[in-house]
């Protein structure tokens, strides 16, 4: 852009410290750029929630497969309606994939969980996800969950590898089940206004460096996984990858939260998500056959 276009980061909660702060930054164009979860996203838009239903995305392919597809101009154009500032410009990835993660007991079958005190966010889906595989749900903030697994008002939680050596977590978690409930989206908002100021070739700009930080963020977290699980094992922690039946186990016992989410939320997102993941599973076979 020759210098008209230029980018500052502001890091660790100096402009916001929740997710409804950054997101009324962008809207009053205070900053124009700022990052969410979707247990944040949900905060706004509950709908959202449809993408955090357990093993709903089955692997990275399918899901960046499907997070590039109709769905994301179908979701900027519903949040648009309702917050005509807020343009959706991304979808990249936090953390990888949520999996449980516990300090006394491996976790090899849903039955495992009966009892286990999880840390969740307060989002209720994921309230709702351990309350059915029989645990119980504990609402945990972020700062809290080391302090929380060390003294044992928590047994677990859900998380990604990388996340929790980061933050030191597997100086008390000793086992991780990869059974990858949850693909750990991280959606990136623009302001409107802002998008709307600049030139069509402008855009083209923005647009690119977008793109560029999402295949980022979509690769960090893979590239950073085996020497996050090389720590944990360092630390004494195990590691179990259940089996194909064991996991259909997990996908069967959590079923019943389409049931719940529909029951809040409607079938209109559900069948949208549920029919787009379907294509690109059929494109991602098809493709594996002609190996």
């Amino acid at each position: 852009s020759n210098g008209k276009i230029g980018v500052q980061i502001f890091h660790s909660a100096q402009l916001c410290s929740k997710f409804v702060e950054c997101i009324q930054g962008v809207q009053a164009n205070t900053f124009q750029v700022t990052i969410s979860t979707i247990g944040g996203f949900g905060l706004i838009f509950p709908a959202a929630q449809v993408l955090d239903l357990p093993y709903i995305l089955r692997d990275d392919r399918v899901a960046e497969c499907f997070f590039d597809g109709p769905f994301l101009a179908d979701l900027r154009n519903a949040v648009m309606e309702k917050f005509p500032k807020l343009r959706l410009m991304m979808v990249g990835n936090t953390g990888g994939w949520r999996n449980f993660m516990t300090t006394k007991t491996q976790i090899k079958e849903p039955s495992d969980i009966k009892g286990q005190k999880i840390r969740t966010i307060p989002a209720d889906i994921q309230k709702e996800m351990v309350k059915m595989l029989g645990g119980n749900p504990t609402p945990i903030s972020w700062p809290e969950v080391y302090t929380s697994l060390a003294t044992g008002v928590v047994e677990g939680t859900k998380n990604g590898i990388t996340d929790i050596v980061s933050m030191k977590f597997h100086e008390h978690l000793r086992y991780a089940t990869l059974d990858g409930h949850a693909y750990m989206a991280a959606f990136w908002w623009l302001n409107n206004d802002f998008w709307n100021s600049l030139s069509h070739a402008e855009k083209i700009i923005v647009n690119d460096g977008f793109y560029h930080m999402m295949w980022e963020t979509r690769q960090s977290p893979k590239a950073g996984a085996i020497a996050a699980y090389k720590e944990f094992k360092k630390a004494g922690g195990t590691i179990y990858k259940p089996t194909p039946e064991q996991k259909q186990m997990f996908i069967d016992a959590t079923k019943g939260m389409y049931k719940w989410y529909e029951k809040q939320y409607g079938r209109e997102w559900l069948d949208k998500v549920l029919a787009e993941t379907k294509v690109c599973e059929a494109q991602i076979d098809a493709a594996n056959l002609k190996l």
